[in-house]
């Protein structure tokens, strides 16, 4: 049987070649399982643009090429295993600053960025909840 993280490695390949649908690829980030390097007690993150990114990998393996390049050496890195929907409904919600997720990020050719706006993250950490469709917030 094929594990979630797989799948959802399959649909990232598949967006990043410029085919597949877009919503297709957010449910599945949902429905996956995903590794998340646990830090200081909590779990690792990084700040970037503006936006806390929580870093997932799809498997073992890609977690091991981020420990590697983070550390310069081939340890294991402790992780928690979280199904992505808690990623993007519960823990980004909870951080003091717009968050979103980033998934196999040493994984070149391979990572996606989920950003906090509507309709991966909820409304209310949504930096664009509010904004009219093909417009800013004064309806331009």
């Amino acid at each position: 049987m094929e594990q979630s993280g797989s799948v959802l490695a399959e649909r990232i390949a598949e967006r990043r070649r410029g085919v597949g649908d877009p919503r297709a690829l957010v449910g599945e980030m949902r429905r996956s399982v995903l590794l998340v390097p646990v830090s200081g007690g909590g779990l690792w993150s990084v700040r970037s643009g503006g936006v806390r990114w929580v870093c997932g990998f799809t498997d073992e393996e890609a977690l091991a090429r981020f420990a590697e390049l983070r550390t310069g050496r081939d340890r294991p890195m402790e992780y928690a295993a979280l199904l992505g929907a808690r990623i993007v409904d519960e823990v980004v919600p909870s951080l003091d600053e717009p968050g979103g997720l980033a998934v196999d990020v040493a994984t070149e050719d391979g990572s996606m960025f989920f950003p906090p706006v509507v309709g991966i993250v909820p409304d209310s950490a949504a930096v664009d909840a509010g904004v009219p469709r093909g417009g800013d917030a004064r309806g331009r």
